[in-house]
């Protein structure tokens, strides 16, 4: 069948045609729709068959015609509407709310199969009106609304598809400034994500940053957030959301005094699950929180499904508000046949469920190509009217159609890549350009006008062409006293109680108390800091408050997190690295000469229910050499043997996740980290004793090296790095070259 055909007219015209890129775009409380073409749209639109009754799986193209039917009414019911000056309370037109936000997640995803380009074209002029930024900028409390960040998605559509950079800026800054609030290391009476809404709205967004750009604060920061929301709204018992807190009050019950919950809020949960486990690594530790929580919303979900196919807006109390209800209905309908699509469901048991609810949903498209049935805005079940309609309904509804398109090709795989860059024909043909002055009118002006459009591309300076400048002064060289080689040691208290030690060739530090105090997920890790120069340079690079910039000299751009970093160690046991926090006490024993030595403890840390173990280790890291020798003594309330973890934490980035060498019958483990495109790549080693050695393993955040230790027997170890943008290993060939041509000494009292 036939895709419908979009005719271009009025407003609808202005943002959908390229043609039309020339006159009047998106003016603030832009006119209506001229009398008649909303009619005129209409009958153009040709209203597809619809999969109404359940007979086997519809096709891909049948799916598709309705999906795009759909989404071209919802588009031309959008444009026909002003757009108002504020966006907060708007529900039918084009806006950067949320409520606007949840359809252009819908259409974003259409835009990437569809053969019409005019999707895409819609949702850059929706973009490029709102200046790609997000609302709530009044107050805090308004800069952590997470309703204001739905948008965010799609801005990282645009800039996925597009690659520049100042379409991703402005969500980047808001999430960039969001994160300590979500990371604090406190729990508070009051959530940032206090409802079961904001699940949908945000995590995605912020899971997404993290595998657009690689940083993985964003990642875990949403991460540590969502479990806080989790752990006050999920119950376990029903397997299904509470709205927010204010359900478990007695003043917030059902007439049989029971708990309600509301189709649409567990529906945004179940849906934001899905979005959220696309942009989540494979390997992320958390992840099989989330895969076990959605398979137990789905099998519940499942059995609540009425006859109709659709669910009721009180899921619990369906005779309360029996009427028909889509907008909880098509969250559920996307999520199970997302999970059936992605290998989470059994195909067997869900397809039904899938069948019979999209079945239901096409059943309520009204004839102006709408969903019906759509619950209002609001925080609670309420009766619903058959014309009642909802952007968020129209763009979940897109969300399900894919996704029961799908049905007919193999699983996929997660995370989902982002969607390949644009052709610069794509990108040009569907990206709005600002009109001439109205008073370019005339052959004379209008060529002048193009003559001056030419001038300004030639004159005008163009970063791309020469990439990013840098605006960082190099440090001045130390007085040339101060520039001898000698390996130092120092305990930090103005760095919340690092302990930094380097030589001539390497630099590495450790974190203290007050860190652990201040920042949870901080750890025993070893850092790894970048250097270029024979002298001391970490004091100096410290004097910065940014410290991870290159100043000539170096700079610590090595991302631990909850990783053992270079070098770290745990107890290896059922299949878990079981870590130390922060250290608890040191000793500096020699610095400022040819060797840097000094001692660190670690308080007693838990091995699961069946041991405690404490840690004393002596570092020693003499001038000329790229490897720290650890001697560890571990202590235990039992004397059997420990499995020990020596690990490297993990990296990934758009240059692959690195290589790993891995040489039981010599002792080694080598990780080559893949190349930072601004700072290069970083070398990390690790020689222990071969005789010891078990196995190599690797969990999440790790890859490990594993060997058998006696509790109050002293094992010795070595850690070295190298920078490929330093004085000593250009390349991975030559630092491995090194490594394996070195010889240690295991003995741990030498």
């Amino acid at each position: 069948m036939p895709l419908p055909t979009r005719p271009c007219l009025g407003l609808l015209g202005v943002l959908m045609s390229s043609a039309a890129l020339s006159g009047p775009v998106l003016a603030q409380n832009a006119a209506a729709l001229p009398p008649g073409v909303e009619a005129e749209w209409r009958t153009s639109l040709a209203r597809p068959t619809l999969y109404t009754d359940v007979t086997g799986l519809p096709s891909r193209e049948d799916t598709m015609a309705a999906v795009e039917y759909v989404a071209s009414s919802q588009i031309a019911a959008m444009a026909s509407e002003p757009i108002a000056l504020s966006t907060g309370s708007n529900l039918t037109q084009m806006s950067s709310n949320w409520v606007a936000a949840t359809f252009y997640v819908g259409a974003s995803r259409l835009a990437r199969v569809s053969d019409d380009a005019r999707t895409l074209r819609f949702l850059s002029a929706v973009a490029d009106h709102y200046n790609y930024s997000l609302r709530g900028a009044r107050s805090g409390k308004t800069l952590l609304n997470a309703d204001d960040i739905a948008i965010g998605d799609l801005y990282q559509e645009l800039y996925a598809r597009r690659g520049q950079e100042g379409v991703l800026m402005p969500l980047r800054q808001r999430l960039d400034w969001q994160i300590p609030y979500l990371a604090r290391g406190e729990d508070t009476p009051a959530l940032v994500w206090w409802w079961a809404d904001a699940l949908y709205m945000a995590p995605p967004v912020l899971a997404r940053m993290t595998a657009i750009t690689g940083d993985p604060r964003y990642l875990n920061a949403a991460d540590k957030e969502w479990r806080r929301t989790a752990e006050r709204l999920w119950v376990e018992d029903e397997k299904l959301f509470l709205r927010d807190e204010r359900f478990k009050d007695e003043n917030h019950r059902d007439a049989d005094g029971e708990r309600i919950y509301w189709s649409r809020a567990n529906g945004w949960v179940m849906g934001g699950l899905a979005r959220w486990l696309e942009s989540v690594p494979a390997d992320f530790a958390g992840r099989a929180f989330y895969v076990d929580l959605f398979r137990k919303m789905a099998s519940r979900i499942a059995g609540l499904q009425q006859e109709d196919g659709l669910w009721r807006a009180s899921l619990l109390d369906p005779e309360t508000y029996p009427e028909a209800e889509t907008s909880g209905s098509v969250f559920y309908v996307y999520a199970l046949a997302w999970g059936i699509n992605h290998g989470l469901l059994e195909r067997e048991i869900y397809l039904p469920h899938v069948l019979k609810g999209w079945a239901a949903l096409n059943r309520h498209i009204l004839p102006n190509g709408l969903v019906g049935a759509a619950q209002k805005t609001g925080d609670q079940p309420v009766s619903t009217a058959p014309e009642d309609v909802g952007l968020y309904v129209s763009g979940t509804y897109i969300l399900a159609g894919l996704e029961v398109a799908d049905l007919n090709e193999p699983i996929q795989t997660l995370p989902e890549a982002e969607p390949a860059r644009d052709t610069a024909e794509v990108i040009a043909a569907t990206t709005p350009a600002p009109p001439a002055p109205i008073t370019v009118t005339g052959p004379d002006e209008i060529r002048r006008r193009e003559a001056e459009m030419r001038a300004t591309s030639a004159l005008s300076y163009d970063p791309s062409s020469l990439g990013r400048p840098s605006v960082i002064a190099p440090l001045a060289p130390p007085p040339e006293d101060q520039q001898s080689p000698r390996a130092v040691a120092r305990f930090a208290p103005d760095r919340l109680d690092d302990l930094l030690w380097e030589n001539d060739r390497v630099a590495h530090r450790i974190y203290g108390p007050t860190l652990e105090a201040r920042e949870a997920p901080s750890g025993s890790g070893i850092d790894v800091w970048a250097k270029r120069v024979r002298y001391p340079f970490m004091d100096r690079q410290l004097k910065f408050p940014n410290y991870h910039v290159d100043r000539g000299e170096g700079l610590d751009y090595y991302d631990v997190g909850r990783g053992r970093g270079a070098g770290g160690l745990g107890v290896w046991y059922d299949n878990k690295l079981w870590t130390s926090r922060n250290f608890s006490t040191y000793e500096i024993q020699r610095t400022g000469g040819d060797e840097a030595r000094f001692s660190v403890t670690y308080r007693p840390w838990p091995v699961d229910v069946v041991r405690t173990v404490s840690e004393t280790r002596a570092f020693s890291l003499p001038l000329g050499s790229n490897f720290t020798r650890m001697t560890s003594t571990l202590s235990s309330n039992t004397n059997a043997s420990l499995i020990v973890g020596i690990g490297i934490s993990k990296r990934s980035n758009d240059n692959g996740r690195g290589f790993v060498t891995r040489d039981a019958a010599h002792g080694r483990l080598m990780f080559w980290e893949p190349e930072n495109p601004e700072h290069g790549s970083l070398g990390i080693a690790l020689a222990v004793d071969p005789a010891t050695v078990e196995g190599f393993t690797e969990d999440a955040d790790n890859y490990l090296i594993l060997v058998r230790v006696t509790p109050g027997q002293p094992f010795t170890y070595y850690m070295g790095s190298a920078w490929d943008r330093g004085l000593d290993f250009p390349s991975r060939r030559s630092w491995e070259d090194f490594v394996v041509n070195q010889s240690f000494d295991f003995r741990p009292n030498q």
